[in-house]
């Protein structure tokens, strides 16, 4: 992630005391996203990652650190949050949460072929499952009700036609939340930012998920949709590759099966999914936050894909896939 609370060695050798991780031997910034400041630290047991939380508070962390600890007690690969001496998965530096957790192993593949796609499906089917029995629940916080408030803040930024986009797609999702197909979605504890700088490999082997700051309960279609937005697309004009969708759709199914209002809802949520990264692009891009190493995300990549999963009300889940009984 971005870096905007520096943390240099010498600051990180007293509170890395608290850990069972021995002494802090280095520690470089990790310069991608725009919500955390993220680091690599190595320790006299290994190589970690530190999070420093820019938006997140005390109360709203346990959901998150908790999730991963759920998930990777059941095998999904996801980082393991380390507690420290009291049992705390986040404790204060520099005034603000942080936390460590393991480090994965491997490297985030930037041009999945349609193997990775089904590795994906299969591991975002389980983590699903798993957390089915997570107790704590919180909504996704850049869902509908976060839409609905930070639309109105960026509009003065945007063209005649994008504004009128943004006002039909946000009144679109608004009523479709309403319907009865919507309601009937399966739901619970989603990734919600499962892109493909968020998964690693060792070459065609998926090691793990991580970076949960955006975690929530959602609809699982929707996390389906925000995966498929990203990782099964042509990068420069945003259309889907079937064959990279279909891989991972039947990757998906295979472990946890769609359902036939998820067959109905699969192209409203597909434009869902691209509409929440257009409006979260937008208003970083226009609202940006001071910090080292930050670029911006360009909103123009998911505006694109929005417009093309509207004009294209075709797309659905495969039939074949709705064969097993619900």
């Amino acid at each position: 992630m971005a870096v905007f609370t520096s943390v240099t060695l010498e600051d990180l050798a007293p509170w890395m005391s608290q850990f069972p991780l021995g002494k802090a031997l280095a520690i470089r910034g990790i310069a991608s996203g725009i919500e955390n400041s993220n680091f690599f630290i190595d320790t006299e047991k290994g190589e970690y990652v530190l999070t420093i939380f820019e938006n997140l508070d005390f109360d709203q962390l346990p959901f998150y650190l908790k999730l991963m600890r759920h998930l990777a007690d059941r095998g999904v690969l996801v980082p393991a949050p380390i507690a420290n001496l009291d049992g705390e998965l986040c404790v204060a530096l520099h005034g603000k949460p942080a936390a460590i957790v393991s480090k994965l192993a491997g490297s985030s593949q930037m041009a999945p072929l349609p193997v990775h796609c089904a590795e994906v499906g299969t591991m975002l089917a389980r983590m699903h499952l798993a957390a089915q029995d997570f107790t704590i629940r919180q909504p996704n916080l850049r869902g509908l009700a976060w839409w609905q408030s930070t639309v109105p803040k960026v509009l003065e930024f945007l063209t005649d036609a994008k504004r009128s986009l943004m006002q039909d797609e946000i009144a679109f999702q608004t009523a479709f939340a309403q319907t009865a197909t919507y309601q009937a979605l399966q739901s619970g504890p989603v990734h919600a930012d499962l892109f493909r700088n968020n998964v690693m490999f060792d070459g065609e082997r998926l090691t793990g998920f991580f970076d949960f700051y955006f975690a929530g309960c959602d609809t699982w279609l929707f996390d389906v949709a925000v995966t498929i937005n990203d990782w099964c697309i042509d990068v420069e004009s945003g259309e889907l590759d079937m064959a990279r969708v279909t891989a991972m759709l039947n990757a998906y199914h295979a472990v946890r099966p769609f359902t036939a209002a998820e067959g109905d809802a699969w192209q409203a949520m597909l434009r869902a999914a691209a509409f929440r990264f257009w409006l979260s692009r937008v208003y970083d891009f226009y609202k940006p936050r001071d910090a080292e190493m930050l670029t911006p995300h360009d909103p123009g990549h998911f505006e694109r894909i929005l417009r093309l999963r509207i004009s294209q009300p075709t797309l659905a889940l495969p039939m074949a896939l709705l064969s097993a009984p619900q």
